[in-house]
């Protein structure tokens, strides 16, 4: 049944730009969420709130725009115009690095953070103004749309739901967390306002779901500790991806080009990784594990090697571009200590590139993803869905997808790069037959469980519950 929605993200769909000719131009918006939440767009009547990012995103703000994926599904984006300097703040500051590291456990609590009174500023004047701007976008909307359902998504919106609840008591409102949700003594990084009002945020909610049934605990046990209440309709919802949309990108003309590139120059066997730049992607223990590998089995080398395509990451922040120069610094020591002749260990590419990111996933013979940590991570369903080597995949157990594909990968602890080696050489050496026995059985429950059936999940819950029951 098809569902009036307002979908709340802070990056949507499209983003806008002047082409050399002075003309408007749309490109399709990178990043897991929207890839992910893109697959509403054919199923229900879609309203989508975003920030405008762009130069050419403000021009628009404000404005309802009449637009459609590539299939011809048509939905509606409203784009949400931000003080720049609150929008940085926002971003930055709060959003990223801070709140990104708190749920990913990434900051070393014995030297960060620092948090003074720039953040304190950037806190009251960019992420709550931010949030405030959000949620009187929303409210208008459902002037318009009294009976939509609202969808907040991930750690830039944990406010919006409060200021919407407040203002329009009997609204629809769902918000799903991409993230992990870290054990309640990691939040208490945060002073005790800024915590509180983070979950007093999302109890506004009607539904609050998670990628698994590890980061919905930790969000109940981390209510109880901070704010003493616990909502009744956290759930457990594993997105997942339009498997049909997907498959058909595999075959456009854009990926078969840059697959013919890979096949022209793969080695006999082919470990590909698929990552942003982010310090939680792990990136540098996974280099750090296939050096493991070719020092610890000299008959792999010439014969393997490792295709890295990395997008760029949030280069504004000191943390995350610190990071890339480390990647890009690891991967040049592994190749200048095993490069022979024309044989490169470890193949980087860093740009956002999707079509060849996508024919990667159709090559490889191993699939490495090591997270530290990670809310779901769509590259271990998307790779194996298109893959046509029956190709093995290497899986980090605090990766949210692992909870459901554990059973058919080689799982890894992602601080022990040690066993990440023997699991890479597994992978490599594990009989044709097994592959394919395992390559299949993921095919098959990412198919079951697409993102069809990720969306119907919470809407069943909302209806069950019914407008009497809201806060």
């Amino acid at each position: 049944m098809r569902r009036q929605l307002i979908v709340v993200s802070n990056r949507g769909p499209v983003s806008y730009a002047r082409g050399p000719d002075g003309e408007r131009i749309s490109r399709r918006a990178g990043g897991g969420l929207t890839t992910a939440l893109r697959g509403l767009l054919s199923l229900h009547d879609v309203t989508w709130i975003a920030s405008a990012i762009t130069d050419e995103d403000r021009t628009l703000a404000g404005e309802t725009l009449d637009e459609s994926t590539r299939e011809g599904a048509g939905f509606r984006l409203r784009l949400v115009g931000h003080e720049r300097q609150a929008y940085d703040r926002f971003y930055n500051v709060v959003a990223n690095p801070m709140l990104w590291f708190i749920q990913h456990y990434l900051w070393e609590l014995a030297y960060t953070p620092a948090i003074d009174a720039a953040f304190h500023a950037a806190w009251d004047e960019g992420y709550v103004a931010i949030n405030a701007g959000f949620a009187a976008a929303v409210l208008e909307e459902l002037d318009d749309q009294p009976d939509a359902a609202v969808f907040f998504h991930d750690y830039h919106l944990y406010l919006a739901p409060r200021f919407v609840r407040n203002a329009m008591p009997d609204a629809a409102l769902v918000h799903f967390t991409h993230v992990p949700w870290p054990q309640p003594d990691y939040w208490h990084v945060l002073p005790q306002h800024i915590r509180h009002a983070i979950h007093d945020g999302m109890l506004a909610n009607d539904v609050v779901a998670f990628h698994t049934e590890r980061w919905r605990q930790n969000f109940l046990d981390s209510v109880r500790d901070i704010v003493g209440d616990v909502p009744a309709h956290a759930l457990t919802a594993p997105i997942s991806v339009d498997c049909d949309e997907f498959e058909r990108l595999a075959e456009s003309e854009q990926v078969l080009a840059a697959e013919a590139e890979i096949v022209a120059r793969r080695p006999d066997k082919l470990v590909v990784r698929v990552d942003r730049t982010d310090p939680s992607k792990n990136i540098v223990r996974g280099f750090r594990a296939f050096e493991l590998l070719l020092e610890a089995h000299p008959e792999l080398r010439r014969r393997v090697g490792m295709l890295a395509l990395l997008d760029p990451s949030r280069q504004d922040i000191p943390e995350y571009a610190e990071y890339l120069g480390a990647i890009q610094r690891e991967a040049r020591r592994v190749n200048d200590r095993f490069q022979e002749f024309s044989w490169l260990p470890i193949e980087l590419e860093i740009a956002d590139d999707f079509p060849t990111s996508v024919a990667a996933y159709k090559q490889f013979d191993v699939l490495l993803v090591n997270a530290t940590m990670d809310g779901m991570n769509l590259v271990a369903k998307e790779a194996p869905l298109v893959n046509t080597r029956n190709g093995a995949v290497v899986l980090s157990e605090n990766a949210g997808a692992h909870a459901e594909l554990g059973d058919w990968v080689e799982s890894v602890n992602p601080y022990d790069v040690e066993a990440q080696a023997v699991a890479l050489y597994r992978a490599l050496t594990l009989g044709e037959a097994e592959r394919r026995r395992r390559l299949e059985a993921i095919r098959e429950h990412v198919r079951e469980h697409d993102v069809n059936a990720w969306i119907e999940r919470q809407l069943a819950v909302l209806d069950a519950i019914g407008a009497s029951a809201r806060r």
